[in-house]
């Protein structure tokens, strides 16, 4: 049993998600075996590109009712957090639906798509997973689609208008920035989803 396992979604980020873990001295799987999955203590959703690609090829590799089921804890990176939602507009796809929320393009008031480098967080809320941060820490971005704030928004991060920088419900939880190139702050989101007892 591995005690962390980063998803082979078929996506680019995988090798620097596994680093930046490696960095605090946690050995990770990478892996696209549903036994492994399962078996994993805590899981990593990573992912880079489109949703409709992404979303077709977790179907190829049979693990959307495999993600689906999970009880430990699960974050999804970038669009690994976009995935986590029911649907999103990029490629009208249908998502793994476990956290309510809609991914849209966004709307960036003129200001220059994709939204790409260093922003702050706002409306940070009490969680484990936000230990440690205010609104004067810089996480890196980049995308054109983001999940409408709502409930289980942790964070909000404005480019032109609000998006959710971070969601959870439950046992899964997802961040929009890439915690592997946001260098400490980025770390310390990793350090404590591996503390984090939902």
């Amino acid at each position: 049993m591995s005690a962390l396992v980063i998803v082979d979604t078929g996506c680019a980020n995988i090798s620097s998600v596994y680093f930046a873990f490696k960095r605090l001295g946690v050995d990770a799987l990478i892996s696209k075996d549903p036994r492994a999955i399962k078996a994993a203590s805590r899981i990593v959703l990573p992912g880079v590109g489109s949703a409709r690609q992404a979303m077709q090829n977790l179907q190829q590799r049979e693990l959307i009712e495999c993600l689906q089921a999970v009880q430990q804890p699960m974050l999804g990176i970038c669009l690994g957090m976009q995935l986590l939602t029911a649907h999103s507009m990029e490629g009208d796809v249908p998502c793994l639906n476990l956290i309510p929320g809609e991914v849209l393009p966004l709307l960036a008031d003129g200001l220059r798509l994709p939204h790409m480098g260093w922003n702050t967080l706002h409306s940070i809320a009490e969680h484990p997973l936000m230990t440690g941060f205010d609104g004067s820490d810089y996480f890196y971005f980049v995308h054109s689609f983001g999940v409408a704030a709502n409930r289980y928004s942790l964070a909000l991060c404005d480019y032109g208008n609000d998006f959710s920088a971070v969601i959870a419900k439950g046992n899964v939880a997802g961040a929009q920035f890439h915690p592997e190139r946001s260098g400490k702050v980025g770390a310390r989101l990793l350090q404590n989803f591996m503390e984090w007892q939902p």
